[in-house]
């Protein structure tokens, strides 16, 4: 019998479809698989998938027992959003009468949904006020909007966040008639009533698909006598289980760069940072900050929704971007690719091939500029100059980076730029990654001042293929540092893996109290558990917006408790050399404010400021703030401490308080509670969250000061 547990993550990538077999035990790659995605197969990428998963499970001689965790990212939902490929949805709105009645039937009468590519959802109409509700009023209204040719419905309360009693009685009919149901206010609990209900719409209009997807990919996982719950990746960065994707699909949009962020997290010590997955055509940019993915509502066709998912800003350039130039200058780079243009990079192709080969100029698309760099080689085929080949002229890969290619033909082709230009090769080759590289800063600066980052402690984490054609070159431009993750070019098969069930519960609550933000706490953690996620494992956070008067909880947690971590448990000489690192200090620099066994708090002296880091037994920084104040202290003394710390951390700017972030740490466990601005708020909640523990065992306080803006 082995002893071997094994996670299996399938990234469902625009070219490829990669599946990656983890040993949960030492986190190792023990197999991989790799098809292309079967885009045109009649049931889609999700043959893709299954093909993948068997060829990984065959090629690595790993059996079925073995396998503890599957899951996969998809483009399913967003391939049918942008194809069209999408039900006719009736929508039944639910409300009061009179005043209340006109408003209800008004916003929940929402047009058909543009998508953007001149595809609609198509949407009808009908309203049942909550008086007039019953079993026969219900069952009419679906088997009218059924007789229109509806194959799904949406059912949406006014207030129905805070009582969707009328919602489940239409799904429920809904469910007898074998019609799918979306309830409004099971996809999202804020207030809102025309952005919740076109949520629901949207998701409603996928479900059929879904259902189709999901059901194929079950079965066909099953057939492997695999009997672990199949879990797909969210959009947000989590998983969770087929069952609940078959009731919220759209949660499953921009799932292929969430597996990217998470994987990369898995192999990043710094918890601030810009994450950028460089592929061959564009290239995904996004922010960690507090080692969590940043999330936002999408925009699909134009329409804000309540669908969170990472915050990614796609740009047109990445590793395989083409060159444009004319006499005397390069004129840009991107966005057509050598893909698109169904031509090799210079870089990987035999040197001898550009012995008296020519420079020419194309128009990849009819559209396009006809200025585009074409090669045409001795053997009359043509390759192109791609950011790729400027970074193996410059030398900026490493060794074993998977962009790496010959540097010679690099330089050869290089070299008939460089003389239509009127430059040095290296000269040609650095003002095509500069113009590259322009258009990434200007992302990276924005993202850093929407999620108020501190400068000193970013890093730039780059993944996918190409990360180190552009990831090295923008660093250097920026100052700032950057690391390339191991096995970058499956970061995303990783990311599915090794990622965590992740719930979310929002709620527009003005002025909450400690009680609220303890229910929320409590609905996000049931939620994670139905979701697949193991109790004790299971950590929330909570943001709280003033000004939208909005409060989000945010629950992780592990499909099963792992017993090994990433690394061997971390020394306190290993905790300084990783803080140092972060810092940009010598070790020698550094103190310990405080270590439990279990964490460590790293300190400093640096401008003026008190950096701290702080670092679990993985050795992963879980805190790194530029300027912060570390206290020990119990749990009886937990509130004073608290509210003294508090008035030393604060900041005035204009005559108006701007409060610290706090952190809490008992044993190994770290509450974050900076999205919480009230001093009241955060010492209710540390009363309620550690009321388990004796007065007298230790609490570790880091309170981190906030700049005026």
């Amino acid at each position: 019998m082995s002893n071997r547990a094994i996670r299996i993550g399938i990234d469902v990538g625009g070219t490829h479809t990669k599946a990656v077999a983890i040993d949960n035990n030492t986190n190792e790659i023990v197999g991989k698989g790799s098809v292309m995605t079967t885009h045109h197969h009649e049931c889609g990428v999700a043959t893709g998938v299954v093909e993948a998963f068997q060829k990984c499970l065959a090629e690595n001689d790993i059996k079925p027992e073995e396998v503890i965790f599957i899951a996969h990212s998809t483009t399913q939902a967003t391939n049918a959003l942008l194809e069209g490929d999408v039900a006719r949805v009736g929508v039944i709105g639910i409300g009061g009468g009179f005043i209340e009645g006109y408003l209800a039937k008004r916003q929940t009468r929402i047009k058909d949904i543009d998508l953007g590519t001149g595809k609609f959802i198509e949407i009808d109409h009908d309203y049942i006020k909550i008086n007039e509700m019953s079993p026969e009023r219900i069952k009419a209204t679906i088997a009218d909007m059924v007789s229109k040719g509806d194959r799904v419905i949406v059912a949406s309360k006014a207030f129905g966040v805070d009582n969707m009693v009328e919602e489940s009685l239409v799904a429920e009919e809904a469910e007898r008639q074998g019609i799918p149901c979306s309830m409004a206010s099971d996809i999202t609990k804020l207030y809102g009533l025309t952005t919740r209900t076109r949520t629901a719409a949207l998701n409603a209009s996928i479900l059929p698909k879904m259902f189709e997807t999901a059901n194929s990919t079950e079965q066909s996982v099953r057939s492997t006598n695999i009997n672990v719950p199949l879990m797909i990746m969210r959009g947000d960065g989590g998983v969770m289980e087929i069952n609940e994707m078959k009731k919220r699909p759209i949660l499953t949009m921009l799932s292929g760069p969430a597996a990217s962020v998470i994987g990369a997290l898995m192999y990043l010590r710094a918890s601030n940072g810009i994450y950028f997955e460089v592929g061959g055509t564009s290239t995904n940019i996004g922010v960690i900050k507090n080692g969590r993915p940043t999330v936002d509502y999408s925009i699909i066709g134009g329409h804000r929704t309540y669908v969170n998912s990472l915050d990614v800003r796609v740009l047109g350039v990445a590793g395989g971007s083409m060159v444009r130039a004319r006499k005397g200058e390069v004129v840009d780079v991107g966005p057509r690719s050598a893909h698109i243009a169904g031509m090799g990079y210079a870089c990987f192709t035999e040197s001898a091939l550009f012995d008296g080969a020519t420079l020419y100029h194309i128009k990849p698309r009819d559209n396009d500029p006809a200025d585009y760099v074409a090669i045409k080689l001795n053997n009359g085929e043509s390759v192109t100059i791609t950011n790729t080949c400027a970074a193996n002229v410059l030398g900026i890969l490493a060794e074993n980076d998977y962009a790496r290619g010959n540097s010679e033909s690099s330089r050869k082709a290089m070299q008939l730029l460089a003389d239509e230009v009127g430059l040095s090769i290296e000269e040609t080759a650095k003002a095509i990654l500069t113009k590259s590289c322009e258009k990434i800063i200007p992302v990276i600066e924005d993202l850093i001042t929407k999620y108020k980052l501190e400068r000193e402690q970013i890093v730039l984490v780059g993944a996918g293929g190409g990360a180190g054609t552009l990831l090295t070159f923008t660093g250097n431009m920026m100052n700032f540092k950057y690391q390339i993750p191991q096995n970058a070019e499956v970061i995303s098969s990783i990311g599915v893996a090794l990622a965590m069930v992740r719930e979310m519960v929002e709620r527009t609550i003005a002025n909450p109290t400690a009680a609220d933000i303890a229910q929320l706490k409590k609905e996000a953690k049931e939620l994670a558990v139905n979701s697949g996620a193991v109790e004790d494992s299971i950590e929330v956070y909570v943001e709280i917006d003033d000004q939208a008067q909005k409060v989000t909880a945010i629950a992780m947690g592990s499909t099963e408790v792992k017993t090994t971590d990433l690394m061997k448990s971390c020394t306190e000489e290993e905790a300084l050399e990783i803080a140092a690192e972060a810092m940009s200090l010598d070790k020698s620099a550094l103190r310990m404010a405080a270590d439990n066994g279990l964490i460590f708090v790293v300190t400093a002296d640096k401008n003026g400021k008190t950096p701290v880091n702080v670092i679990d037994k993985k050795g992963f920084v879980k805190i790194q703030r530029a300027n912060a104040v570390v206290e020990r202290t119990t749990i009886a003394n937990a509130a004073d401490t608290l509210r003294r710390m508090w008035d030393i951390t604060s900041n005035f700017s204009r005559e108006v308080r701007i409060n610290p972030d706090v952190y809490a740490i008992v044993g190994s466990r770290v509450l974050d509670y900076s999205g919480i601005p009230e001093l009241l708020q955060v010492t209710g909640l540390v009363e309620a969250e550690l009321g388990e523990y004796r007065p007298e065992d230790e609490l570790i306080l880091v309170l981190a000061r906030n700049e005026a803006p």
